[in-house]
C-alpha cells in the first residue's frame, strides 16, 4: 500500500468526489464468530489484502476473510518486515466459507477476476514480492482446480501471460489487528477511496457471482 500512497496524495484535490460517492457504499464485513458445523478454508494473495478482504466477504457463502501473511520463511512476520520484501511472505487472506453455498472453483474464479494475474510481483503501483499473485492449495484436488482455471484463462483471455504462483499451503500468520476490516473502518483513506474501492466496484460489476 505504501508505494502508491504518495501518488494518491498528489491528486488529493480530485479525491473529494470519489470519497463522497463511497460514503453510500455498503462495505461487506466479515463475521468473526465461528458458526457451528463444518467450515472450509482457502488462501489467496493478490496484492493489498485490504482489497482482497472485501472481495471475498462480498460473496454469498463466505463468512470472513482474515488479512495476514503466507508463502515465506519468516516465522515471526509483521507488516514492517513483510513490507521489505525480504521475508518471502505475501499479503494473503484466509477465507472461511461454507462449501454448500460457494464452491472452491468459484473462489478461484473470483480470485482471478479481482486482480491482474499477469503482473509479476506487483498490483498497480504496489510493487514487491509481498504483492505477488498466489493461489494456495491444501490438497491435489484444489491444485487441479487452480490448474484448470488458470489454463482456461490463459487460453481464452490472457494468452499464456498469467504469472500467478500455485503453492502448497504453508503456515498462515494473521496480520495486525489494525489491518483487519481496514476499508470498513477507514473508507475515507485516500488509498482506500481512490484505489481499493474502485477496484472492488469493478470486480462487482464484471464478476458473475452471487453477491450478498
Amino acid at each position: 500500500m505504501k508505494p502508491i500512497f504518495s501518488a494518491v496524495i498528489a491528486f488529493i484535490f480530485f479525491s473529494g468526489c470519489a470519497i463522497s460517492q463511497n460514503k453510500d457504499l455498503k462495505i461487506p464485513e466479515g463475521i468473526t464468530k465461528k458458526p457451528a458445523g463444518h467450515e472450509s478454508v482457502a488462501y489467496f494473495s493478490e496484492g493489498c489484502f485490504w482489497h482482497t478482504e472485501i472481495v471475498f466477504q462480498s460473496l454469498v457463502g463466505v463468512r470472513d476473510a482474515v488479512s495476514g501473511y503466507c508463502g515465506g520463511t519468516d516465522k515471526h512476520p509483521n507488516y514492517e518486515k513483510v513490507s521489505t520484501g525480504e521475508t518471502g511472505h505475501a499479503e494473503t487472506v484466509q477465507v472461511f466459507y461454507d462449501s454448500s453455498k460457494i464452491s472452491f472453483p468459484t473462489l478461484v474464479q473470483a480470485f482471478l477476476a479481482s486482480h491482474d494475474p499477469t503482473t509479476l510481483n506487483r498490483q498497480g503501483n504496489d510493487i514487491g514480492t509481498q504483492y505477488r499473485s498466489i493461489a494456495f492449495y491444501s490438497n491435489s484436488k484444489e491444485k487441479n482446480i487452480i490448474d484448470a482455471e488458470i489454463k482456461k484463462l490463459n487460453e481464452t483471455k490472457y494468452h499464456g501471460a498469467i504469472v500467478t504462483e500455485e503453492k502448497a499451503l504453508s503456515k498462515f500468520y494473521p496480520a495486525e489487528d489494525y489491518h483487519q476490516e481496514y476499508i470498513l473502518h477507514h473508507p475515507d483513506n485516500p488509498y482506500v477511496a481512490n484505489v481499493s474501492i474502485p477496484d472492488f466496484l469493478r470486480f462487482k460489476k464484471e464478476f458473475k457471482g452471487n453477491f450478498k
